[in-house]
């Protein structure tokens, strides 16, 4: 058996990319996540780690019209790698996703609320 999970808590880099592809919408965007430890030295570091989220179907027109650089996600998926051409590209293809926190007030979801993606995958067609 093997698990394929990833749970990340982290800021929005850039406002939402959304697209159609066929009948489907896909967004995209960066999410960024800090850590801060003390080096060997006593000094307090910060790493930021950016990761490249993809959404499906009717989530990705909610993450276009509501999300904003800079607001926080709760945001759950699953690591994918592609390869294009000689380079391999690594994105987090979400499944679902909440607002931590955000810039504006007016959100379709209170930060306790999970909104799920359906991606092409679950199409019955």
């Amino acid at each position: 058996m093997s698990v394929n999970k990833v749970i990340l808590l982290g800021n929005v880099g850039k406002d939402p990319e959304v697209k159609e592809v066929g009948s489907n919408s896909v967004a995209k965007f960066s999410l960024a996540t800090n850590e801060t430890y003390t080096n060997k030295s006593g000094e307090k570091v910060k790493n930021t780690e950016w990761h490249n989220i993809v959404f499906w179907g009717k989530v990705a027109e909610i993450i276009g019209k509501y999300v904003k650089k800079g607001d926080m996600l709760y945001v759950e998926g699953k690591i994918e790698t592609r390869k294009h051409e000689d380079k391999y590209y690594t994105n987090i293809k979400g499944d679902k996703f909440s607002f931590v926190s955000s810039s504006s007030s007016e959100k379709p979801v209170s930060e306790n609320d999970a909104i799920e993606s359906k991606d092409e995958d679950d199409l019955p067609f």
